[in-house]
Order: C-alpha cells, then structure tokens, then sequence
C-alpha cells in the first residue's frame, strides 16, 4: 500500500476560470507548491488530475488539481483513493466558502458539504469519514441580504476579486499555504486552534 498526505485544491479548469473566487483552491495549492519548491504539476491520466510530489519532513506529498470540473471533483479523488486509501493516508481538501467573508479560513473535520458543489461530489464518491478540509471565505462584503447565498451563489463563483479583495485574499492563500506547512508538522487538533481563531 502507497502511503502519503493528500492535498487537493478545488477548482475549475481553463484560462477562463483562472482567477476567480471557485478557484482559490487551485491558488492555494499552487502557492503551497511554490513556497516548498514542489516539482511543475504533470497531468496524471490515471487520476484525472494535475499532480505534483515531494517529500516535507520525511512525508511523501501528493498536491492535487483535479481536471474535471468542480462539480464532478469526486470522481478525481476517488481514482486517488484507491492507490491511497483514506483510512491510512490524510486527505486535505481546499475549497472556496461562500459562507466565509473574504479573508477568512476555517479548518474542519468530516463535516457536511454546507451546498458545495465540488466538496458534495467528493462525499458522495469516498464518503466524510477522516476528511480534512481548509475552506476559505470568498463572500463579497455587499452580500449581506438573507437571501443573497440562495439567488447569487452561481453567480458570485464565476466572478473575479475586486481590486481591494485581492490584496486580502492573496495574503489568505499564503496564509492557507502557511496552515498546510502548520499542519504536515504538527496535529489536527493544534493545526484548528492556531489557524480557526485567526
């Protein structure tokens, strides 16, 4: 059995979708890659995926961006899975969270999907049991209606970061990368009490 730690960003595939606030997952993991000198991501066929490996403290590394589009990033994990089962590997997925102001991160344990599209996906193919997840916020500051989440949630992921935005969330990608690096070396329960609270 291959043993190493997952980490999957969510996103969509395509220029077209490069920057834009469903995609924080791919620049988190992108700037994980960055910072520890990670190898270019290769597309691995075999997991439907760009993949890219590295040993970090004497741990084997798998960083993962799925090629399918969001809503299908199940069937992306679940070929993962079978060379790396989930009840003896960690897996870490990050993903956007229109739930969170811009700017914030929470990390959770075996939670429900909260209406994602990508996270719904990956528990319908693998389950919830042991799955970590760094969801970071993208809800724009005007978004402030009750009903808001329920007409534009569609419509709020496809969209880009305001100018101002961007400023913040690129320091909560390094921040995300930051958690990631936290969380190789240290366990869960300390990794939620540094980065939750911030």
């Amino acid at each position: 059995m291959n043993n190493a730690t997952i980490i999957i960003g969510l996103g969509n595939p395509g220029a077209k979708f490069q920057d834009t606030r469903h995609n924080v997952g791919f620049m988190a993991v992108d700037k994980f890659a960055e910072i520890n000198n990670f190898p270019e991501f290769k597309l691995n066929k075999k997991f439907n995926a760009e993949v890219s490996e590295e040993i970090l403290d004497e741990q084997k590394i798998l960083l993962v961006k799925p090629k399918t589009f969001m809503n299908n990033s199940g069937i992306a994990v679940r070929s993962l899975t079978k060379p790396y089962p989930i009840d003896a590997n960690p897996l870490i997925v990050i993903h956007d969270d229109i739930d969170l102001p811009v700017g914030k991160i929470k990390i959770v344990k075996e939670r429900g999907s909260a209406g994602h599209k990508g996270v719904e996906s990956i528990i319908k193919a693998i389950g919830n049991k042991n799955l970590i997840r760094i969801r970071i916020g993208i809800k724009p500051e005007q978004s402030c209606s009750p009903n808001h989440r329920i007409e534009k949630a569609e419509i709020i992921v496809l969209k880009k970061f305001l100018k101002e935005e961007q400023k913040i969330i690129n320091q909560t990608i390094e921040k995300t990368a930051e958690a990631l690096n936290f969380l190789i070396k240290n366990d869960l329960e300390k990794t939620m009490n540094e980065f939750n609270k911030q």
